[in-house]
């Protein structure tokens, strides 16, 4: 008896080992998360930018790295690359904290020094402590230990994801690094979809400076840990532009002081460094003001990327020491008195419509 237990308890540990093979070998070989190296025999399916922008940054050979939030999802690598004349690829983390930017920058550099790094520096995630940041990283995909890696090979999840890649390619899905993340494709960017997705805040008192400049400053530490220990790397650090609806909102929240000192704070900081450029097209009045470029009060379309790449190129748009103060000054005097109630107005629609009718 005691016998064929032991046989069976045997039978079954192997039967158990066999499977835990089988799995972690499926998940090597089809590596659905770009872990190990970009396929070559099928297309990548793109599922979790927190789960596959470590392989990203590892795997993908690129001179110029651009990374932001959702704000930089539909800058195409091919874009980055006829713009600056590099090998290109854009990682992106939507609604990113620092925190979780700052993993894959460090496994970004374990693998190589890039010439370029440009950073989208939503003033959203400037401004926001960490206490919001959740485990959706898996920090086994990032650390530089070997061992953990079994939670990867071994994980029913990633099993799944193998199979799903497998499938996705014998229909014809599997997707291509350009447009891997990006969700513009079939977005409505037009005033009405801008506004429609607004929903305007109620007048508040006004909010308190120093919790928006100290989270600005712990932030910012994080980016100048990157720009100091990578002098040989030029970053290229922008603010995307979001719509002139984020100032309405600012304003009407009580925050104006409290933005407009955590962007000085960014400006004064981050200025200091030779091989930073800094560029502020937050404060854009050609592209803030044309809600035609948004889908809703932050997100602009690809179009507005194309544009803010080769400003970028042109170095258009450049914030230094010597006209940040007066840059900052001229915006908040246009964004205090800018007429933002004219846009629930519908003879300014009427008259709006008449005149891009007109027009050639």
């Amino acid at each position: 008896m005691k016998q064929a237990y032991r046989r069976w308890v045997c039978g079954l540990v192997a039967a158990v080992a066999v499977l835990l093979a089988l799995c972690a070998a499926v998940v090597y070989v089809v590596d659905p998360c770009l872990y190990y190296r970009m396929p070559d025999r099928w297309e990548p399916v793109f599922f979790s930018e927190r789960y596959q922008a470590a392989g990203l940054a590892k795997n993908v050979p690129a001179d110029t790295v651009l990374v932001g939030t959702s704000m930089a999802a539909n800058y195409r690598s091919s874009w980055i690359q006829e713009t600056f004349g590099t090998s290109a690829v854009r990682i992106t983390i939507p609604d990113g904290y620092l925190s979780e930017f700052d993993k894959v920058m460090d496994v970004l550099f374990r693998s190589r020094t890039p010439q370029r790094v440009v950073f989208g520096l939503d003033v959203n995630i400037l401004t926001r402590d960490e206490s919001g940041v959740t485990s959706a990283m898996p920090d086994y995909l990032y650390n530089e230990n070997p061992f953990d890696d079994a939670q990867y090979l071994l994980n029913k999840d990633t099993l799944y994801y193998s199979g799903f890649v497998l499938v996705s390619n014998s229909w014809g899905s599997g997707e291509t690094l350009d447009e891997g993340f990006t969700w513009d494709g079939d977005i409505w960017w037009n005033h009405m979809t801008a506004l429609d997705n607004y929903d305007r805040p109620e007048v508040q008192p006004t909010q308190p400076v120093e919790p928006y400049v100290e989270n600005a400053k712990a932030n910012l530490r994080v980016v100048t840990d990157w720009i100091s220990a990578h002098p040989d790397t030029e970053f290229d650090i922008f603010f995307p532009p979001y719509s002139i609806l984020f100032w309405d909102k600012v304003i009407r929240e009580g925050r104006t002081e409290a933005v407009f000192a955590a962007i000085r704070q960014a400006g004064q900081t981050l200025l200091q460094y030779d091989n930073v450029k800094f560029y502020g097209y937050l404060m854009d009045p050609e592209i803030v003001t044309n809600l035609d470029n948004y889908c809703d009060y932050i997100h602009h379309s690809g179009g507005v990327c194309r544009e803010i790449l080769a400003m970028l190129q042109r170095e258009e748009g450049r914030l230094t020491e010597e006209n940040l103060e007066e840059t900052l000054a001229n915006w908040r005097e246009f964004v205090v008195h800018y007429d933002y109630d004219q846009f629930w107005d519908e003879r300014f629609w009427i008259q709006w419509n008449a005149e891009h009718a007109a027009a050639p």
